[in-house]
């Protein structure tokens, strides 16, 4: 009868957990702020060459080392807030690499999409040369999750549009865009491994994605 209890008990404090807001990854103890690359498609968008249109999330799966992650852009699941009051751009998650400001975020049909201004100094000057003239042409959203939707193998998702096994950010922000010059496997961000982009993020973490990159890339 105890054992029951128990039991029960564990099964309505998960249950609960399901309900409540997560800042937690699916399958551990800490904050989770991962990265995610794509070629954004970036133009520019007036004639004087430093404001830029781009893409910079979807709702594409992304297999993490914990199972495929999907950012839900549907409703108010994306807080576009944080981008429109203080967002930057960045290069290559660099918070000391600041190359200018987003000026508008917004969602277009399931994918983030933002206006980029760039800033006149030598540094993010030389960014934007190579963004115009083509060489740099990838962008990477930093960003956070709140609350997740787990769908096992087979089922699909409280609103019929995805089939898992998956886990779906249900509330989640981005934190800032990059403009980035080597992609990387998503599961490590841009090149780096998670740990140099997100130094809160375990040594135990960090290194189950370096291995899993070492048997996608043998």
């Amino acid at each position: 009868m105890e054992q029951i209890m128990r039991k029960n008990k564990q099964t309505a404090g998960n249950a609960g957990a399901r309900e409540r807001p997560m800042r937690q990854n699916p399958q551990g103890e800490n904050d989770f702020r991962p990265v995610r690359f794509m070629e954004a498609g970036i133009r520019a968008v007036e004639d004087s060459g430093r404001k830029f249109e781009l893409s910079f999330s979807s709702e594409e799966p992304y297999t993490r080392w914990y199972g495929v992650e999907i950012l839900d852009h549907s409703g108010d699941c994306m807080d576009l807030s944080r981008l429109q009051s203080i967002g930057v751009v960045l290069f290559n998650h660099n918070t000391n690499k600041v190359l200018g400001k987003i000026e508008r975020a917004w969602n277009d049909a399931g994918r983030g999409k933002a206006v980029i201004v760039f800033d006149d100094d030598e540094e993010a000057e030389t960014i934007r040369k190579k963004v115009a003239g083509g060489t740099l042409k990838g962008v990477s959203v930093g960003y956070s999750v709140d609350a997740w939707e787990e769908v096992a193998a087979g089922k699909t998702s409280s609103d019929g549009r995805f089939t898992g096994p998956c886990y779906i950010a249900k509330k989640w922000t981005p934190l800032e865009i990059s403009i980035v010059s080597v992609p990387a496997d998503p599961t490590v961000g841009v090149g780096r491994s998670m740990e140099d982009v997100y130094p809160e993020l375990s040594a135990w973490e960090a290194m189950v994605q370096v291995n899993e990159n070492r048997v996608k890339l043998g």
